[in-house]
Parts: structure tokens; sequence; C-alpha cells
């Protein structure tokens, strides 16, 4: 899977899940922050699922309909328990955020939310 790794995640999470195999970039390769909407674009772009604890992101999707390949907030995750957390998420919801779904994990549960505008982004040939 495709990820773009928001500075407030870590990057220890970005690590780990380079080390499980997927494509990672990191925000951290901008500097300054370029800012939630950028990232927003930027994980649409190149068909990359966010993944931040900023609540922001769903503003952007839900108010401003703003298209996206996918996002997963942990929120309130220590960031302890990050990695174990999203290993549990991907394990269990990995085809939904292929398909673009946002997911909110937290220590007890993890939320399943759809947009009208997620989803993989047709490519132009």
């Amino acid at each position: 899977m495709r990820f773009l790794v928001d500075r407030c995640a870590g990057r220890r999470l970005a690590d780990w899940l380079r080390e499980q195999g997927h494509d990672v970039r990191s925000a951290t390769e901008v500097w300054p922050d370029p800012g939630d909407q950028a990232l927003l674009e930027w994980a649409r772009r190149e068909e990359r699922v966010l993944i931040t604890i900023d609540s922001d992101f769903g503003a952007l999707v839900f108010r401003a309909g703003e298209a996206h390949c996918g996002i997963v907030r942990l929120p309130d995750v220590p960031a302890s328990a990050r990695i174990a957390l999203m290993g549990e998420a991907l394990a269990r919801h990995a085809e939904d955020l292929a398909a673009g779904a946002i997911l909110t994990v937290a220590t007890d549960r993890v939320r399943v939310s759809w947009s009208p505008w997620g989803g993989p982004v047709p490519r132009s040939n």
C-alpha cells in the first residue's frame, strides 16, 4: 500500500510501515510544513493513503469536499501505541483503505467512514 505520513503521526510509524514493505513518503521530506491542504493534495496526486493525528482533514474532506485516496486518523492514540494499532487497522481494513475509506483509530475501536470524494483518482495516460 502507498502512504503519506504527516509529521504529527511520527517518523517511527513511517519507518515501521516501510519495514512492512509499504511504499511510504513522509511530510518531513518537505520543509517547512506545507499545510493540510497541500498534504491532502500530495497524497491524492500520488494515490497515497494519508496518515495523521490531525482532525482538520475531516473538515477538508467532509465539509469542503476535498478528494482523497483514503485517510487514517489516529487522533487520541499515544505515540507508544500507534504502530500496534496501525498494524491491527491494516490487518482488518486494508481493503477499505484501498477503496478510499477514512479510518479513525482509537485505542479501543476503529470507525470506518466514507465520503463521496474518496477513492483512487483515475490516472491519465
